[in-house]
């Protein structure tokens, strides 16, 4: 007798994996998924996704790093393009969307390698990983055009990032372990699984090592930090006033600042003023006063001329460093009525608060009529006519003219080795001052400070004012036990993650993948159920009646309800026997 038996098959809904897979692959439905190994072509792809990741990580971190320039980078796309804008905006926002972007696909791809899903990408997400590698790549060649220097902002920064930083990196790779042992622990172990074990330890023991290679002068002992380095005001206060003004560097000596730097130039009547461009375009009114003129070298204009010109609307209208809005009312009143300011009015300054004064002498162009005799004629004559180097300290740069100048201490903005500064020393005059320029960011100053560095030009006074102390400092010892500790946890979690995922494993392999489960379960149809008939045939002379029989099968196997019916498939079966029912 046959009798043939409807069956219901069951399908649990599964959010998490249709929103990683969908997503990812754009692979909603459930007949689209797949645990076959990935194709080569997919793999590929998912080493062009991490080497994008990488890539926009380290553009990352690097302007993160360099907002202690940012101003400096403005400035010289002024000098190249002659208008002024913050190009940080645009490619900071750009970085954020893309690093975001392959972040978020990198975790759906370590999400799908996890739960043993076949890597495939969409289409729309493989464009949008080029674009970012693409963009980023050329971002990284422009900067290396333009700003190439700024690449040493990096070395420095791991001074005092890099013992976090291996922490961290420490954790990432010992939580990846989940992957790489559930990789390796499965029976069928290729060349591939060996390769990625080994690559892995050895990525582990480097990091378990790094610290050997990582020198850092705020791992010290507290007693060997030296005083704290001074701080010169570049250009005075900027960020508080128009730069090279005097209400910037009257700003500058409200924060405590021990010298004014100061950029100088000399007019066509020999009158020695402020200015740190060519032109009077980017922090005058010129273009509304000279308009015909406002590409002329600032040193070929009058002193009257100078003088008629409004020098701190452009600091409203551009807001250089995004600190106006932070600025009174009052201030902003006085900014829009400041005139360029001449070196004798800041000596003065200077004089009259006991502070010193650095200089950065800029030569005037061949037409100029103190050409040859800038230096003497401009600088050394006025200042010694007036009595201002009686009562301050006035250091010059460039190096030029040493021989003949006396009276006032020079510096150089060379990078100089020790054997060169040696044979320069006979033409130093005063005491050999190490000042790194510029510094406005606290990690930075906290760096120089525990190197020893004698002072510093910043253009952020108010900020390092509220520095007391270096941001983070450890003795050799403390950082040694840190290190070994966190090598040690490490080493535990890995352990333990291997032998999890090996117990994990040898219970899975217990089941037949070949075994269907069926239940017996009366259940009423509902829109979660999708019914799917199929003719069972009964063998025997013993039969009774189900209300239903729910099939479920995922990935091979079968859930279970409540009472399960193993049935191997298998061939020259004919008859098995369950709770007295022979099928």
């Amino acid at each position: 007798m046959v009798k043939h038996q409807p069956l219901q098959q069951v399908y649990e809904k599964q959010l998490c994996l249709s929103f990683l897979t969908g997503i990812y692959g754009c692979r909603w439905k459930r007949y689209q998924r797949s645990h076959d190994d990935s194709s080569k072509w997919e793999c590929a792809w998912f080493i062009i996704l991490c080497s994008t990741f990488s890539l926009l990580l380290f553009w990352a971190y690097f302007w993160l790093e360099a907002h202690n320039d940012y101003n400096q980078f403005n400035w010289l796309l002024y000098n190249r393009s002659g208008e002024w804008k913050d190009g940080t905006v645009p490619i900071l926002a750009t970085t954020a969307v893309g690093f975001s972007y392959i972040t978020f696909l990198m975790i759906l791809a370590l999400c799908h390698i996890s739960l043993g899903q076949q890597l495939n990408l969409y289409w729309i997400h493989k464009v949008g990983v080029l674009a970012a590698l693409i963009t980023t790549v050329s971002g990284v060649v422009s900067i290396d055009d333009v700003w190439g220097d700024e690449w040493d902002i990096i070395l420095i920064s791991l001074q005092s990032t890099g013992p976090f930083l291996h922490i961290g990196a420490l954790a990432a790779v010992t939580v990846l372990g989940w992957l790489v042992a559930e990789q390796v622990v499965r029976a069928e172990r290729t060349k591939f699984h060996m390769i990625l074990l080994l690559v892995y330890l050895s990525v582990l023991l480097a990091l378990y090592m790094a610290p050997l290679a990582i020198s850092s002068p705020c791992i010290m002992d507290k007693n060997s930090l030296k005083s704290r380095p001074d701080v010169i005001g570049r250009r005075g206060a900027p960020m508080l006033a128009p730069e090279n003004t005097l209400m910037s560097f009257n700003k500058a000596l409200q924060q405590g600042v021990s010298s004014l730097e100061a950029d100088v130039t000399v007019s066509l009547d020999g009158v020695p003023f402020l200015m740190r461009d060519r032109t009077l375009k980017r922090t005058t009114d010129i273009a509304k006063v000279f308009p015909d003129r406002q590409h002329e070298d600032a040193s070929l204009f009058n002193w009257t001329e100078i003088r008629s010109l409004n020098a701190g609307q452009w600091f409203l209208e551009n807001d250089p460093f995004w600190t106006v809005g932070s600025l009174t009312g009052r201030d902003r009143n006085r900014i829009r009525n400041l005139t360029v300011c001449s070196l004798v009015e800041m000596l003065r300054l200077a004089a009259r608060a006991n502070r010193s004064a650095l200089l950065y002498l800029r030569r005037p162009p061949p037409e100029h009529p103190h050409y040859k005799t800038w230096i003497m004629d401009t600088l050394v004559r006025r200042t010694l006519f007036m009595g201002l180097t009686e009562s301050l300290l006035v250091t010059w740069t460039p190096d030029t003219d040493r021989g003949r100048v006396r009276g006032l201490q020079q510096t150089s903005l060379e990078k100089l080795s020790v054997e060169e500064l040696r044979h320069r020393e006979s033409y130093l005059v005063g005491p050999q001052i190490v000042t790194v320029y510029p510094v406005n960011e606290p990690w930075l100053y906290s760096v120089l400070w525990c190197s020893g560095v004698s002072s510093v030009s910043s253009d952020t006074p108010q900020v390092l004012r509220k520095v007391p102390y270096p941001i983070w400092l450890m003795s050799p010892d403390k950082y040694c036990l840190v290190w070994i500790t966190s090598d040690l946890v490490s080493i535990a979690i890995v352990i333990g993650i291997f032998i999890f995922q090996k117990w994990r494993m040898s219970g899975m392999q217990n089941y037949n993948p070949e075994q269907i489960m069926l239940s017996a379960v009366a259940r009423r149809p509902s829109r979660d159920v999708n019914i799917m008939k199929e003719k069972l045939i009964f063998s025997g002379t013993k039969t009774q009646e189900k209300d239903e029989l729910s099939l479920y099968h995922e990935n091979g196997y079968a859930n279970v309800h409540s009472q399960v019916v193993s049935v191997p498939v298998c061939a020259g079966c004919d008859s098995y026997t369950y709770d007295g029912i022979t099928w």
